[in-house]
């Protein structure tokens, strides 16, 4: 309170009030001090209802600010989930943890059948979990795999780009393989729309890449190249056609259980790693034919058939001015072979390349 006197009023300013009071030189200080203690009690009440206005308003402002705050944590986990990054085309990525292969089941047990296989180092989406297993999407394949076997979290994203390798994927409807960086150059293999192959070295209009572990060029126009992980192999259904013997269906059978195995030059271990040639040679020393270990050498063997008359066992050669590629064809327009030391032995389809021969040993 602030009191203010000259000669014919007294002023007083007290809780935000002005009082203005006539001050004749007889006015009873009683009566002062009494109208001010009445309007001090009046102010001071007026007072306790604002203060508690204000904390209440106080309150209600703490309240939206946190509010406010939870709704912006929310927001910022939201966005930060839409805009999680992605490693080698993986979200929530998953790495087959395995010597060899990750069996992929239909349903999550042990029981189920096989959707498909999951090679070492393989990527994957996972979409979920069913107690110890983790349904999953790679390439093609959407099953099952046990959890146990999966990298995942940061350890997965970290480990993704030192086993990424740069691929090329063709977008157009037919492209050249050449053996030169020119169009002049020999045709080494026809690539067709969505086929990949490891990328070598990007030449700015030509990607030096490997087909089969022969390097060759493709024009850069008509590729995508990014970074990614080998994919699940799927197991697909084998179809036959007349006149095949069960051995050729065994063979193919048996040939087929290696799918996903690795690629090693010089090698002719199903398990441990065999070339293409080295594969051929030890499929078919499993049924008492005994081939040379090369391709060149094995085309000389049994006799040639057209590509429309191939059957299940028969092989496929592939190559641009040598034979220098073999496959085992496993029917329904498609071969079995020991590929690149990336995909190891897989599935492809036979007319990925222009075959230059096919030979059956089989009769």
């Amino acid at each position: 309170m602030r009191l203010f006197r000259d000669n014919k009023f007294v002023t007083v300013v007290a809780m935000g009030t002005v009082l203005i009071i006539s001050a004749p030189q007889t006015l009873a200080a009683t009566g002062i001090s009494a109208g001010i203690s009445e309007r001090m009690a009046v102010n001071i009440e007026d007072d306790s209802n604002v203060n508690a206005g204000v904390s209440s308003v106080l309150a209600d402002c703490i309240d939206v600010s946190a509010a406010k705050a939870t709704i912006s944590s929310g927001e910022s986990a939201v966005t930060a989930l839409g805009q999680q990054e992605t490693v080698c085309g993986y979200t929530n990525i998953g790495i087959a943890n395995v010597e060899s292969n990750l069996n992929v089941r239909k349903e999550a047990s042990e029981e189920s059948e096989l959707a498909g296989k999951l090679p070492r180092d393989a990527g994957c989406e996972i979409l979920g979990t069913e107690g110890e297993w983790s349904q999953i999407q790679s390439g093609e394949v959407t099953g099952y795999v046990k959890s146990e076997f999966l990298l995942t979290g940061k350890e997965a994203r970290d480990y993704a780009p030192q086993i990424s390798s740069a691929i090329a994927t063709c977008t157009a409807d037919t492209l050249r393989v050449r053996e030169e960086p020119n169009t002049e150059s020999t045709i080494l293999a026809l690539m067709p729309n969505g086929e990949e192959v490891e990328v070598l070295e990007d030449q700015g209009d030509w990607i030096k890449v490997s087909v089969d572990n022969e390097e060759g060029y493709v024009k850069a126009d008509y590729v995508t190249v990014s970074n990614e992980l080998t994919k699940a192999m799927t197991m697909t259904e084998v179809r036959y056609g007349q006149g095949v013997s069960d051995v050729k269906v065994d063979l193919v059978s048996y040939a087929c259980q290696f799918i996903g195995n690795p690629y090693v030059w010089g090698g002719t271990s199903l398990t441990n790693g065999a070339d293409c040639s080295g594969f051929t040679l030890s499929i078919f020393a499993k049924y008492g034919i005994y081939l040379p270990h090369s391709a060149a050498a094995q085309a000389n063997c049994g006799r040639r058939v057209s590509a429309s008359e191939a059957q299940p066992g028969d092989l496929f050669f592939y190559g641009g001015g040598r034979i220098s590629h073999v496959a085992i064809y496993i029917g329904n327009g498609q071969i079995v072979h020991a590929s690149t030391r990336r995909t190891g032995i897989k599935i492809s389809n036979a007319y990925y390349r222009s075959p230059v021969c096919v030979v059956r040993l089989l009769d």
